[in-house]
């Protein structure tokens, strides 16, 4: 668990959102940042971004639902979040545990995912885009 990343703390409610603040996600990270990854599967290694995860429970969507677009495929379990203003993908739910969500850590306030040395690449398994 990452208590900081570069000059910022990790707050136990941290907020995220995406690039225009249309979407603003509340985080319960009592323990900080779980285990920061890619992920290589075949839409992920597209996006690019640094995810993290946890419960459903510790990810509420605090302002902008009604800004949020869902993409799915494959075998339609995971849902990716984004936001239908600016673009960012803020969110989804994970396909290996759909009791989780992956965040992205880019959207954390005040968090530049570029200051985590040698992020991890976790295996996505195998998917075909529709």
């Amino acid at each position: 668990m990452l208590k900081q990343i570069g000059n910022t703390q990790i707050r136990v409610d941290h907020r995220a959102s995406c690039h225009c603040g249309a979407v603003i996600l509340e985080l319960h990270l009592p323990e900080g940042l779980p285990a920061p990854h890619r992920c290589d599967c075949s839409f992920c290694k597209r996006k690019g971004a640094v995810v993290a995860a946890v419960p459903a429970v510790d990810l509420k969507v605090i302002r902008g639902e009604s800004a949020l677009r869902i993409y799915q495929f494959g075998k339609h379990v995971a849902e990716h979040f984004f936001c239908g203003n600016c673009g960012i993908y803020t969110h989804h739910r994970r396909s290996t545990n759909p009791q989780e969500f992956g965040f992205n850590v880019g959207c954390l306030e005040g968090v530049n995912p570029y200051d985590l040395d040698d992020v991890p690449v976790a295996e996505g398994g195998v998917w075909q885009t529709p």
